[in-house]
């Protein structure tokens, strides 16, 4: 998706944090603050105009925000309540803006594809509200129309800015996303300690967030299918071994498999893949990445999400599943005569091996059995990740 033309984001991170105790806004949710999360995201959908409003802790506030390119407003009548942080943003929006993103800092963990399927529906439909609900619950941030920003401006209304769009409920839509975070808030200890954890389990990207991530890369439609058809294997492999009895983590093995060339075509393409993921919030994935290419295999250790996506990447020619044996020929044919590349190409196949042998120790079968009876290997074309997205 390109830059959105027309559509700001205000953050809106002005208020006292009474029943927290402590500032919302910069308290940290893994690398980064709540509000650098919550720009973050923004800014990671193709928006460049993202503004915060700030007015308690109105300079430490602005310190976090500024080094990642947003605007900062100040709201000198921030004691008066949220709507009139909502006021002091809007009044900056100029003619250029036909929409814009209202987000309470304390909602800081939206996923960057539920912004994008809110532009989406603003974009090919006609209302001028767009929610994102899940489980049928509404939730932020909502998309408003630059056609409500004078009566929000002038407008008084003592319930706040939801008053004020339940008058037009007639101009709104509900668009459904598998995203929580839009309904998680962060008011009380309680709610911050709720937001840690579900940072912890969602630090893995969806499979549509994997795909995007491959697109703004460029990668090649070759490394498209091929990364495609390991997550497949990966994925057929993880879900057998759960079934046995192995705890893996299902979405981190597909991730870690659909991102591991993501930057195939630069030196050292494994580390810089790592580097990219690890930039944008992903250290998990971006450690499977970074092993890839080689791997320490302990068989006396637990198997590991890395080792399944490393022993699923040498089981892959292209977009063909093959034997370790015949990718190592195959290697060898390529690379004959550089005797360093063929070295390291037996090492990185007998570590293969290894791990082949740690997975069917828990199966009970070869490898090749299990794939040659699975869905997977009556498919002709591998380039879909048939899950839930």
């Amino acid at each position: 998706m390109g830059e959105p033309e027309g559509i700001a984001a205000i953050v809106l991170a002005a208020g006292y944090s009474s029943r927290m105790g402590d500032c919302k806004p910069l308290l940290r949710l893994g690398p980064y603050s709540a509000v650098e999360h919550a720009v973050r995201c923004f800014f990671r959908a193709g928006i460049r105009d993202v503004r915060v409003v700030t007015g308690h802790r109105a300079e430490a506030v602005a310190a976090a925000v500024r080094p990642l390119g947003a605007g900062v407003i100040f709201n000198p009548r921030f004691d008066q309540g949220m709507y009139s942080s909502v006021q002091a943003g809007v009044e900056t929006l100029g003619a250029e803006v036909e929409a814009f993103f209202l987000l309470p800092a304390d909602h800081p963990l939206i996923r960057v594809s539920t912004i994008e399927k809110m532009l989406h529906y603003y974009r090919t439909g006609k209302k001028g509200i767009i929610y994102p609900a899940y489980g049928g619950r509404r939730g932020h941030p909502p998309l408003i129309s630059a056609r409500y920003v004078d009566e929000i401006r002038n407008g008084t209304y003592p319930d706040g800015l939801q008053e004020l769009l339940n008058k037009y409920e007639h101009d709104a839509l509900d668009v459904a996303v598998e995203d929580e975070g839009v309904v998680l808030d962060m008011d009380t200890p309680e709610d911050y300690r709720n937001l840690l954890y579900y940072l912890e389990s969602r630090a893995v990207p969806t499979v549509e967030e994997c795909r995007r991530i491959l697109r703004e890369a460029r990668v090649s439609e070759a490394v498209w299918e091929h990364c495609h058809t390991v997550a497949a294997l990966a994925f057929s492999l993880v879900r057998h071994l759960n079934r046995a009895g192995v705890e893996l983590d299902e979405d981190l093995v597909l991730a870690g498999a659909l991102l591991h060339d993501v930057a195939r075509g630069r030196p050292q393409h494994a580390r810089a893949g790592a580097e990219l993921l690890q930039a944008r919030g992903y250290p998990r994935v971006a450690a499977v990445v970074a092993a890839h290419m080689d791997i320490d295999v302990d068989e006396a250790k637990p198997l590991a999400e890395a080792e399944v996506v490393f022993l699923a990447d040498k089981m892959v020619k292209g977009r063909g599943i093959v034997s370790i044996s015949d990718r190592l020929a195959g290697v060898l044919e390529t690379y004959g005569d550089d005797r360093q590349a063929c070295r390291a190409a037996r090492q990185r196949l007998k570590k293969a091996e290894l791990i082949k042998k740690k997975v069917e120790k828990i199966l009970g079968r070869p490898v090749e059995a299990i794939l040659a009876e699975d869905w997977l290997s009556r498919k002709t074309n591998c380039t879909e990740v048939e899950v839930n997205a």
